[in-house]
């Protein structure tokens, strides 16, 4: 018999548990950058040498950075369930922790791709973490961090509203829900569908929400209540 569709949306609060801080944690800045200059295509055009250096230093931090219980709880949910997982984070976590199926809606920061063609992507690795204006592709392409900038389309957001009205059940770890499109997904949930909003401070606009099951707590805290709630079930 086949499994149960678990669909999964994972904002930066499931990664703050692996250390791994966000803008909005820090007032709009990112190591003391206003985000607009570092994370937008406007910015990146104006001055690409301070975005290349700017994600050199996130990949730094990353590769210090470990999958913590919530990513982990993921993949043992996968004995239960058919678990797709749509994330707005740019870091690796969700892959390293062992998660079979990641869609990464805002990029990724483990990988470049081309200025000039945005289907052509190389992964990068702990021994090349570094790019700048000039760094080339395999085959002679300028490269650009792998991210979906402010400003910019969200390529992967069709199929992340498929996964999402596909889903037997259907949770949202650690979001704002104020960061559009992927906001806009648990709109996509068939009727009657359960859904779960795992936050310490839920968005306003899911309190209330027919069928949303509110669990405030942070990510990790969240997933041993969801794994309550959700494995009787079967």
């Amino acid at each position: 018999m086949a499994k149960p569709k678990l669909v999964i949306s994972s904002g930066a609060g499931i990664s703050a548990e692996s250390g791994i801080s966000t803008f909005r944690d820090a007032g709009g800045l990112w190591e003391n950058y206003p985000v607009m200059d570092v994370a937008s295509a406007d910015g990146f055009r104006r001055n690409p040498a301070l975005v290349h250096e700017f994600y050199n230093a996130r990949r730094k931090d990353l590769i210090t950075k470990e999958p913590n219980f919530a990513h982990k709880t993921l993949v043992e949910l996968e004995k239960y369930f058919d678990v797709y997982v749509i994330t707005q984070n740019v870091d690796d976590l969700h892959e390293r922790a062992g998660s079979s199926h990641v869609l990464h809606l805002h990029g990724e920061l483990m990988k470049m791709r081309s200025v000039s063609d945005p289907d052509y992507i190389e992964p990068l690795d702990i021994n090349h973490l570094e790019t700048t204006p000039a760094t080339r592709g395999k085959r002679g392409d300028l490269m650009r961090p792998h991210i979906v900038f402010f400003q910019e389309a969200v390529p992967n957001i069709e199929p992340a509203m498929e996964l999402v009205n596909e889903a037997d059940i259907f949770v949202v770890i650690g979001t704002s829900l104020a960061v559009y499109p992927a906001a806009g997904l648990i709109q996509c949930v068939r009727p009657g569908t359960p859904i779960y909003y795992i936050d310490p401070n839920p968005a306003s606009a899911a309190v209330g929400m027919p069928g949303v099951t509110i669990i405030k707590a942070t990510a990790t805290e969240g997933m041993k209540k969801l794994m309550d709630l959700i494995i009787p079930s079967l």
